[in-house]
């Protein structure tokens, strides 16, 4: 089991319509979003993403113009309630690994974290030592 994750992120133009267009282009691939964050910086949307099908929905987005970029990222699954992310944190600083950033999403009684760190086998190891329970592609298909 792999703990590493392939994530799309995906330049685009912060106008109506272009998320719109980028949903309908997953939809015509059969790729289906499993967790996503839409960011605006400058007039541009940076949508990062992960995917039912990665590379196959790069290849298309490049096809048509859109600038992507394919990079790991972990998934950890914790409690949702208040300090949920405290003990990850804490164990990363400790290991000086550093958060470039993260999103999440609730499911039931817990959250799932996905991070983009600076030293991703690293901050497995270090997580799943601590008892974490990192998951893979296939466990956020659930």
């Amino acid at each position: 089991m792999s703990c590493l994750i392939d994530q799309i992120s995906v330049f685009v133009e912060n106008r109506p319509g272009k998320l719109a267009s980028i949903s309908e282009v997953m939809e015509a691939q059969r790729v289906n979003f499993l967790a996503f964050s839409l960011a605006e910086a400058d007039g541009f949307g940076l949508l990062r993403a992960v995917v039912s099908d990665p590379h196959a929905i790069a290849t298309v987005m490049r096809d048509l113009g859109y600038a992507v970029i394919v990079n790991k990222v972990i998934a950890v699954k914790v409690k949702h309630q208040p300090g949920g992310l405290k003990g990850i944190a804490i164990k990363l600083g400790e290991a000086q690994i550093n958060v470039d950033y993260g999103y999440a999403y609730t499911k039931n009684d817990s959250a799932v974290l996905i991070l983009r760190v600076d030293d991703a086998e690293k901050a497995v190891d270090v997580l799943k030592e601590a008892g974490f329970n990192l998951l893979d592609e296939e466990d956020l298909k659930d």
